[in-house]
């Protein structure tokens, strides 16, 4: 009817677990059969699939995108008094693992083509304290990568790539989170990967900083009751990871299904005032 408001969902993931609905039920039947509710087989299958799916050696399932920021912030030993540089039009969560860490987060502007993090603006912050630059992959957009690794290389910085809303991207036909030190992703329903509940991941390429991060996300070790330095408890739940397995084939596609609605709304938009 003329005149009338419809309301649009922001995303509507119906048309997901509908689709998967009978591998779910089935994978969570299994589980709660089994009772195995932390780690085990179904974690490490995801943890695997994950690190081939973004061209990695290492993928370490945590509870939710912050805690792999602030996890990957302390495996590579950024402490109070540090400094790390990282967007300014970023959600809270970057600059609040910063902060967990002691660290002092440092923002810059953005490429106002590209709403992404400037890389002169990031050279004109570098200070004695910097330790590590944190792009944000902002929408899916990659951050321009190659000049901010040119940068970090020559003042001997951390890149922690923040891919909380890029799975899936490339940046010149390298998949994001292949790009820096480490890379971190959030797993939140709304994500382009999203779980049934909270989840997140960090992945790297550095045997060490893997081995790292697979203590600090487990009470500070790897073997039962053997704690190795002080840690969290920050597991990937296995029912989450049984969710991600059954969704993460379907990525590309959901993704190519994301840029033609997006597409559409911009071709249907474009005279619209303002």
């Amino acid at each position: 009817m003329r005149g009338e408001k419809m309301q649009v969902p922001f995303l509507d993931l119906q048309p997901q677990h509908q689709l998967l609905r009978g591998e779910l039920q089935q994978s969570w039947a299994d589980i709660l059969d089994q009772t195995a509710f932390i780690a085990g087989k179904r974690v490490q299958r995801f943890e695997d699939d994950f690190a081939a799916y973004c061209r990695v050696k290492h993928a370490v399932g945590v509870a939710n995108g912050t805690d792999a920021l602030t996890l990957a912030i302390a495996a590579l030993g950024i402490n109070p008094g540090d400094e790390v540089i990282t967007a300014a039009n970023s959600f809270i969560a970057t600059a609040e693992a910063i902060v967990h860490a002691g660290a002092t987060p440092v923002f810059v502007d953005v490429d106002p083509d590209t709403l992404n993090i400037d890389v002169a603006e990031i050279n004109a912050n570098i200070t004695p304290r910097t330790r590590a630059v944190i792009p944000v992959h902002l929408y899916g957009q990659p951050a321009d990568m190659d000049p901010v690794l040119h940068l970090a290389e020559d003042h001997g910085l951390y890149v922690i790539e923040d891919a909380s809303q890029a799975h899936g991207a490339t940046y010149k036909g390298r998949r994001v989170g292949s790009l820096g030190h480490a890379a971190c992703f959030s797993f939140y329903p709304s994500k382009n990967l999203g779980a049934c509940g909270d989840g997140g991941a960090v992945v790297t390429n550095d045997d060490l900083l893997a081995l790292m991060i697979r203590k600090l996300h487990d009470h500070g070790g790897i073997t039962k009751y053997q704690h190795d330095l002080i840690g969290y408890n920050s597991r990937l739940d296995t029912l989450q990871a049984a969710v991600l397995s059954a969704k993460l084939p379907y990525l590309d596609d959901w993704n190519a299904l994301r840029r033609a609605r997006a597409k559409q709304y911009t071709e249907l938009l474009v005279e619209t005032p303002g």
